[in-house]
């Protein structure tokens, strides 16, 4: 037995307004195209892939499908009913075909093998979900009738069918049908097709907006540590003078709290810590504003394409009192990173007296944040 993946890739995808076909877009660090072949490549039932492409495209769609095992390209047409035709005309020696949207790059394996589960014991088999808001047909700008919505289904893909009875219902499609789906094709000339429940997740990217759910969601984690000097007036943590009756040894300022957060913006990146780019051996930093440093952090995390969504920090401190100055703290880390002070969370507390910071002999601050993409 053997099972084919046919992906349509051959559209223009003018709704997106990208000025170029949105499966080849970036989402997450790959192409929508290339996620969506992955899972399939990933599947150890599916045999081969073909993607039918644009002529237009079809050198950019080679070299991903080149990356991929057992996977092909294929001149698709004008519409996704010739670009789904041109593919199963390809297929060699096929029992199954599982065709997917390839602007549906979520898909799960589950949803996959309940396919493929489905299709070999009915023939075919369509990815559906239940509707959860109530449908309704329209004519002339009026709802005309409201159907019973324990019987409407919203249909996704894959959608699966024994490869004889598909490529005949194919061969058989007028000029004058259209066909949104490979179900209603299979409903017209062969049979009613069976339904498999499928995921949500399972979307379509159709529109720009679509683009951006933020699904590229990083964390990271920095942790900084101070020792307390034998002599000092102050201490800096995010920014506010705060005063000690010891300074924090540092080549900067010593603001712990801005490295900790800039070691989690920067690591959550993928990039080097804070010492790397503001080394304690260069001069220019002796004495240094630690919040013009984390801003200029945020700005190498921009250029990575990503922002920051919210920073959860905790200081770990035997003295001096920390709770009056959060707030100050807390609107200056906002400003050096350009978001909501709402969006920045600090806690202070100390270490019951256990330990190096239980002694007083320094601070440690270990803050979290979340990375979102910044398209």
């Amino acid at each position: 037995m053997k099972i084919t993946a046919i992906l349509p890739a051959a559209g223009k995808g003018t709704r997106a307004a990208f000025g170029k076909n949105k499966v080849l877009r970036d989402l997450d660090g790959k192409t929508v195209l290339a996620k969506a072949i992955e899972a399939f490549s990933l599947n150890p039932r599916i045999d081969d892939i073909i993607i039918s492409a644009s002529e237009n495209d079809l050198d950019e769609v080679c070299k991903i499908a080149e990356t991929f095992k057992n996977c092909r390209v294929v001149c698709g047409g004008d519409t996704r009913t010739q670009s789904v035709y041109a593919a199963l005309y390809e297929c060699e020696d096929t029992d199954y075909v599982l065709i997917h949207d390839a602007a549906r790059p979520f898909v799960t394996q589950k949803v996959i093998n309940d396919c493929i589960d489905t299709v070999l014991q009915y023939q075919s088999a369509v990815c559906a979900l239940p509707a959860t808001d109530t449908s309704v047909l329209c004519d002339g700008g009026c709802i005309r009738t409201v159907p019973d919505r324990n019987g409407v289904f919203t249909l996704q893909t894959p959608q699966a069918f024994s490869y004889p009875q598909i490529l005949h219902a194919y061969e058989q499609i007028r000029e004058d049908e259209k066909f949104t789906d490979d179900s209603g094709v299979y409903l017209r000339y062969v049979a009613p097709p069976h339904i498999f429940e499928g995921d949500r997740k399972n979307i379509k990217l159709t529109f720009a907006e679509d683009f951006k759910m933020n699904t590229n969601i990083r964390t990271g984690i920095g942790i900084d540590t101070h020792a307390f000097a034998d002599h000092g007036e102050s201490i800096t943590l995010g920014g506010v003078q705060i005063p000690s009756d010891r300074a924090l040894l540092a080549h900067s300022d010593g603001d712990v709290l801005a490295h900790a957060v800039a070691d989690a913006i920067l690591s959550a990146a993928g990039l080097d810590d804070i010492g790397h780019y503001f080394p304690d051996t260069d001069p220019q930093y002796k004495g240094a504003d630690s919040l013009l440093l984390l801003k200029k952090a945020a700005g190498f995390v921009k250029e990575k394409g990503y922002i920051v969504g919210n920073v959860s920090a905790a200081i770990i401190a035997e003295k001096p009192k920390l709770f009056p100055y959060i707030a100050e703290m807390r609107e200056n880390i906002a400003a050096s990173l350009g978001i909501s002070s709402q969006n920045i969370g600090i806690t202070a507390g100390t270490n019951e007296k256990l330990g190096y910071l239980g002694r007083g002999e320094g601070i440690t601050v270990t803050a979290n944040v979340l990375l979102r993409s910044a398209d």
